[in-house]
């Protein structure tokens, strides 16, 4: 889906919305900013959606503060239903905003959400035209072809934005606490795509090419990935 238009998208590990990982997020916003774009960051907080309204509340100071500190205007769009997905009023708010950003919970969720939707096909739209996309977590597995399991037992359907990969945030966390899960997905036969393990606090970014940046390692668990040497630059 990427063409020579689009803006840089982030797969992050851990850490959205947090100091250690405002130049990253800054960065994002500026790239999507020289393309044209607003000083916007879109807050887009589904994949919590079942986790109660003071984990809503929760994400949304976070992000919050994220846009204080790097001083950006700062629109939070609790999307928790289909129907929402449909909203008129924050597709248009999507489309020149400089950095949209999903974070993290249960990407199952995230999916079933934003899977054929006008706004989910707002969003590829403003990424296509410059926008920078990011997802964390939760965000970041539901941009690949399939969900593997690791929250659940069984595999799902992604976003499919970018088909050819599957990811596993957390990846130095979750080797440790399901490390059975994480080696089935490593394993898998019927498998075509490359698996990903992203490390809490590091991202890897597509610009011109995928860079890593942050505290941790991208592994390429299985399939053929390649990874440039240069780290994300911030300018």
């Amino acid at each position: 889906m990427k063409n020579d238009q689009s803006g840089a998208l982030a797969l992050v590990g851990s850490g959205e919305y947090l100091p250690k990982l405002q130049a990253l997020e800054q960065e994002l916003l500026r790239l999507g900013i020289s393309r044209g774009k607003s000083k916007t960051y879109i807050q887009i907080p589904t994949a919590a959606g079942k986790e109660g309204d003071d984990r809503l509340d929760f994400w949304r100071q976070r992000g919050a503060e994220q846009g204080a500190r790097i001083g950006c205007e700062v629109k939070y769009l609790p999307v928790l239903t289909r129907d929402d997905a449909h909203n008129p009023q924050w597709i248009e708010e999507i489309k020149n905003a400089g950095l949209i950003y999903f974070s993290g919970g249960d990407p199952v969720h995230l999916c079933e959400i934003f899977s054929q939707t006008p706004m989910w096909q707002a969003i590829v739209s403003a990424w296509q035209e410059g926008a920078s996309l990011a997802g964390c977590s939760a965000g970041a597995m539901a941009f690949g072809g399939k969900i593997i399991g690791i929250r659940r037992s069984q595999m799902s359907d992604g976003l499919s934005l970018l088909p050819e990969i599957e990811v596993i945030p957390h990846y130095d966390k979750f080797l440790g606490w399901l490390p059975d899960r994480v080696a089935a997905a490593i394993v898998r036969k019927d498998a075509n795509t490359a698996l990903l393990g992203i490390d809490e606090n590091t991202a890897l970014v597509l610009t011109d090419k995928w860079h890593k940046y942050g505290s941790g390692n991208v592994h390429v668990l299985r399939g053929e990935f390649e990874i440039s040497d240069e780290p994300f630059p911030i300018n």
